[in-house]
């Protein structure tokens, strides 16, 4: 894989999606895209605005529809009112083609931590219900030994073969990488090394989930994470990668550096929440990313599969 040559071309993106509002800490971004039996590209977003307090702010998942990937077109949404939560982060919209329905997993906050919640399954994401939310992975709060993350946030879910997969970031102190499988997607376990990859070297701060690609033999692990020294790391977050052959032992390719930084000006090189899809021999990576106005956008980049 030539990383340098794979860099170049994802700094050539066309934007998706723009904040409702182009003033600081107003976002729109935290993709997670499926492929439609009709041959379109179906998009979830998250919304956020930037007046409520810190953890609070997204207040919508917006739905989007593309013919061609890059061009979309708002078809529906939900509002954080309607699922009876103070606010969202990232969705993972999610095809069966076992049952010709669409999931939707999403996540949200509490006073005992983050959780992450499901919906009951739809014909389409416009008539996902947001009265069946019930949370499906939550955190056992602090003060037990053996697993003390106080939640759980942002899933990566995706099913290969007869297992479904999820990876989540887990709240520490610091915020790491945690695997769940599922036989149905309802019920799931921990799997795997906990966690997934050490907070060391370049992410030693955060280290995140952000999309899981197969490649050949194996599977090219997309991850996230900010350093201790950056500028407000929390949100300022850039991107990595690494390989698994087996989704149970990942190697990281990135580990003195970050593959992936926003390449226009400003106070934050936030790229983070990607998606990366291949469809029509073609490799469309969505992401968020920061602009000079200190807002952050989504954005689309559209490759040769070959690069990875």
């Amino acid at each position: 894989m030539d990383l340098h040559a794979l860099r170049a071309s994802l700094s050539d993106y066309r934007v998706v999606l723009e904040p409702d509002r182009d003033v600081p800490e107003w976002w729109a971004g935290a993709p997670s895209a499926v492929i439609t039996p009709d041959d379109k590209v179906i998009l979830a977003a998250r919304m956020r605005e930037g007046d409520s307090p810190r953890g609070f702010r997204g207040y919508e998942i917006r739905f989007l529809e593309s013919y061609d990937g890059v061009h979309f077109e708002k078809t529906g949404s939900i509002k954080r009112e309607a699922l009876g939560v103070t606010g969202v982060e990232r969705p993972a919209l999610v095809f069966d083609p076992t049952t010709d329905k669409y999931r939707l997993y999403c996540c949200s906050g509490t006073d005992d931590g983050w959780f992450i919640f499901k919906l009951d399954d739809a014909e389409h994401p416009e008539l996902f219900d947001p009265r069946t939310r019930r949370s499906v992975v939550a955190g056992s709060g602090l003060g037990d030994p053996v697993n003390p993350a106080v939640g759980y946030k942002d899933p990566v879910v995706f099913r290969d073969g007869d297992e479904w997969h999820m990876f989540a970031i887990a709240g520490y102190d610091v915020e790491t990488i945690e695997h769940f499988t599922s036989p149905d997607g309802e019920e799931w376990s921990p799997s795997g090394p906990r966690p997934v990859l050490t907070n060391d070297g370049w992410h030693d701060h955060y280290t995140r989930p952000a999309n899981v690609v197969r490649v050949g033999d194996g599977y090219l692990f997309v991850y996230e994470g900010s350093n201790r020294a950056w500028h407000d790391p929390v949100y300022n977050i850039a991107a990595g990668l690494a390989f698994s052959p087996d989704l149970s032992r990942f190697k990281d390719l990135t580990p003195t550096e970050p593959l992936l930084r926003s390449t226009t000006p400003g106070d934050f090189h936030t790229w983070r929440y990607s998606e990366w899809l291949l469809w029509r021999d073609r490799l469309y990576v969505y992401f968020e990313a920061a602009t000079p106005h200190n807002t952050n956008e989504l954005r689309v980049a559209v490759l040769d599969p070959a690069l990875i």
